[in-house]
């Protein structure tokens, strides 16, 4: 059974998420939070496997929300949900250790599957997506921020990599899926994992997006 905390200000988007949850076998709802600072709370008195975080809340945000639950050292991951035009804001709540993210108009299958995945450590969303998102992002850093930058701050987390590790790290963070490293490097899928699960490791990534963000930030990946 895969424990959810619902966090949102307005009761009928909590509502409707708390209907749809329950109406699944493997899905529990534990409590709802109407803003940051109580969803802080709760996932520290209740222990869910997932946080179902709203960005915009009044008071304690839930990009503050999230970073303070990652914090906490707690297995509880967060999944954040956020619109097209808040593309900073994602970027943003993925940098605080959210596991991943959707769009808020998301189809019900979409938002049960992606519960499902952060609960399982594995990527919310299709990469090609986050690396849109990401792309957005990207251009609008200011002068003398972003990619150089971090590059140089990151420099040592890539430095165990081996050169295979380093361009499966690459390629990731150009949307790769598994399957399409596989087929376009000669690789069994397993070993494609084996190497994920390393790069992940060495790098100290939460997760598979949390990767993406690196090979942006390191330069491996440049925005389109």
């Amino acid at each position: 059974m895969t424990t959810v905390l619902i966090a949102d200000d307005q009761p009928l988007q909590r509502f409707g998420f708390r209907m749809l949850l329950e109406s699944q076998d493997d899905l529990t709802v534990l409590g709802e939070a109407s803003n940051g600072g109580e969803a802080v709370r709760m996932a520290a008195e209740l222990h869910p496997d997932v946080v179902l975080m709203d960005i915009r809340m009044p008071g304690m945000d839930g990009i503050e929300a999230t970073r303070r639950v990652v914090a906490s050292g707690d297995r509880t991951r967060v999944l954040i949900l956020t619109t097209f035009d808040l593309d900073e804001y994602a970027h943003a709540g993925l940098r605080a250790g959210a596991s991943g993210f959707l769009i808020k108009d998301a189809q019900p299958e979409e938002l049960l599957s992606g519960i499902r995945s952060v609960a399982t450590g594995d990527a919310v969303v299709a990469p090609s997506l986050t690396r849109r998102l990401l792309d957005a992002y990207v251009h609008h850093l200011p002068s003398g921020s972003g990619t150089a930058v971090l590059a140089r701050e990151e420099d040592s987390r890539l430095s165990s990599l081996t050169e295979r590790e380093r361009e499966i790290l690459t390629v990731i963070g150009q949307g790769w899926t598994n399957t399409e490293i596989a087929g376009r490097l000669h690789l069994a899928e397993s070993t494609v994992k084996t190497h994920v699960g390393r790069i992940l490791a060495k790098t100290g990534s939460r997760d598979r997006i949390q990767a993406v963000i690196l090979a942006y930030d390191t330069g491996l990946v440049k925005p389109s």
